[in-house]
């Protein structure tokens, strides 16, 4: 940590500057403003408006901040005090330049405008060391962004990225141990008074792993362990459930509230996210349960403090995503042009530009211009979150990869939830579904060109969606979203490749991915295709090392067999055929 004194203006200003000053860390900036409350007039939420701009040559990002009370309210709870931050994630090593704006006034936090008071004016200096982080820390790999592909990609490393999570529970930040959270009668649920605790996974915390008010969090931040030594790669939570399932997570002072701000309870969901991003976890933030759709109403002022809170205490998450809705629109309340406002909205405000989703429900029933068919070619617009049976999310994925490409902005096509909504993935020890769900939605999914799968629990069986505690209830499961993300981020370069033949993912000429459900051999068609190919085997069962089948090379130009594989024929294989000599 490092403490820095300011002097400007020939009057003191205090200014902490916290976290490593290194190149994709998270660099917090503190300042000294107007003392007040959550509960003063004016409101600070509203009616104040920090702005923090960073320089480095031609690179320049406006990022929103906050009001922090007394600047360590994870562990005071304080409701008051004079903070304000901002957090920065700096993408090139060297000597950065900032410039405070901190305005007040009516509703300037949304409408902009306002009088200038301390700290406004306030400039400093960054020096910018090289990260020294390494593995899946996402500061070793920089901001995951939409680069205009069907994967996001890292800005650091260049590494493209494939989805492997859990969308169970959505209501994950409904956790006893967080400030001022309380359930408020929503659907019933199997937990001592409607909250998680994740008891079985504080044995998964680690010495030195956060933990906020004398060792509260532990089981949360333990769960979060598991499923990252389990391979796992992408949350997905909730941010606002006042009404629909759940009903116990919302960032505001109460219930009823709506334009005033739990500060202490964001500084604790603030804590879980960071570890998440050592872990190297996307996080996946879902804005609103569907049945909330109205309670802001549309681009309300209410709507846009909402989004700017969520926007400056957690958009530095290096692997953001934004997800609109769950089950966004299923009843029409959003128009196209209301849904094309909050892009333009997120877009201008989140310094870093994060891809913007929004969940489907069903969307195989829909025509496209009441689904995801609307906005094709819509340059803000980044990725569906498709729910559906499983057995209609290759030929959906197969749509949108190739409808968004031809429309001139291609989309990261990935799934969120698996029906039946009763059952979802049920557990291990039930031991139904998961053939099928491996089959058709996870390899179902990545053949087509998709981003990856997110996996829901239903509601009608013990360790469902809203009571779900332990993560070990699905431990085979997680092995089978691992063996296929294995396959597709160690062999293939995925971003070179499409959907060619049903079922079959090609680099024409150089590398193809053959996925038999059922087992059996396949003619591969290698018409121009010249030169002479190796033929490998991977079982999507089991994991491991490619093996040798009944052949190992064909020659191309025509149509080849790939033989059989080397053992358990009638079950499902993946094939990897790659020209021999080809550059990695």
């Amino acid at each position: 940590m490092r403490l820095l004194i300011l002097l400007v203006c020939g009057c003191l200003r205090a200014q902490q500057i916290t976290g490593e000053l290194r190149q994709w860390h998270d660099v917090v900036l503190t300042f000294d403003g107007p003392p007040t409350s959550e509960s003063a007039t004016p409101n600070p939420f509203l009616h104040y408006r920090l702005d923090v701009t960073f320089r480095k040559g031609a690179a320049k990002y406006v990022v929103p901040g906050y009001y922090a009370a007394d600047g360590n309210a994870a562990e005071t709870s304080a409701k008051a005090g004079n903070k304000w931050r901002v957090h920065f994630v700096p993408d090139a090593v060297g000597l950065w330049n900032y410039t405070v704006s901190f305005r007040s006034g009516a509703d300037v936090a949304v409408n902009g405008g306002g009088t200038p008071l301390p700290p406004d004016g306030v400039r400093g200096t960054l020096r910018i060391a090289p990260t020294d982080k390494t593995g899946r820390d996402h500061r070793a790999h920089g901001m995951l962004e939409y680069v205009g592909d069907h994967y996001a990609r890292y800005k650091g490393s260049g590494k493209h990225f494939i989805q492997a999570g859990t969308q169970s529970p959505e209501n994950f930040l409904a956790y006893a141990e967080f400030d001022d959270t309380v359930d408020h009668g929503g659907s019933p649920n199997r937990l001592k008074d409607g909250l998680h605790r994740y008891a079985p996974h504080v044995r998964d915390w680690r010495e030195g792993d956060p933990t906020w008010q004398g060792g509260k969090g532990k089981g949360i931040m333990g769960a979060l362990n598991y499923l990252a030594a389990k391979g796992m790669n992408t949350f997905y939570t909730l941010t606002m459930n006042i009404d629909g399932d759940g009903r116990e997570i919302y960032p505001w002072t109460s219930y009823e509230e709506r334009a005033r701000y739990d500060v202490s309870k964001l500084a604790q969901w603030e804590i879980v996210m960071s570890h998440m991003d050592r872990l190297g976890m996307q996080l996946m933030l879902i804005t609103q349960e569907e049945e909330n759709e109205q309670i802001l109403g549309k681009m309300t002022m209410l709507r846009k403090l909402y989004y700017r809170e969520l926007i400056a205490r957690f958009a530095h998450h290096h692997a953001l995503l934004w997800d609109l809705s769950e089950e966004m629109d299923r009843w029409r309340y959003y128009k196209t042009a209301d849904i094309q406002d909050i892009c333009r909205y997120f877009k201008a405000l989140d310094p870093w530009k994060h891809p913007i989703q929004y969940v489907q429900w069903k969307g195989e029933l829909l025509p496209d211009e009441k689904g995801y068919g609307r906005l094709l070619g819509f340059p803000l617009f980044d990725g569906t979150a498709m729910q559906h049976d499983p057995e209609n999310t290759y030929a959906q994925t197969r749509k949108w990869v190739e409808a968004s490409a031809k429309a001139g902005h291609k989309w990261l096509v990935g799934v969120i939830e698996i029906n039946p909504t009763s059952s979802g993935v049920l557990s291990d020890a039930m031991d139904y579904g998961h053939d099928i769900i491996r089959k058709k939605s996870i390899w179902g999914n990545l053949m087509a060109g998709g981003s990856g799968s997110v996996y829901f629990f239903g509601y009608a069986y013990p360790e469902s969606d809203l009571d779900l505690e332990d993560w070990r209830s699905r431990d085979h499961f997680w092995d089978l979203q691992r063996h296929a993300h294995e396959f597709f981020t160690r062999y293939l370069p995925v971003a070179k490749m499409r959907p060619t033949e049903e079922l079959v993912f090609a680099q024409p000429g150089d590398v193809y991915a053959v996925y038999l459900p059922e087992g059996g051999s396949k003619d591969l068609d290698l018409t121009g295709a010249a030169g002479r190919f190796e033929v490998k085997w991977y079982d999507p069962r089991h994991g491991g090392e490619l093996q040798d089948g009944s052949v190992r090379v064909v020659e191309g130009e025509g149509k080849r067999s790939l033989g059989e594989a080397p053992k358990d024929r009638k079950e499902d294989w993946a094939v990897l055929v790659r020209r021999i000599g080809r550059k990695q």
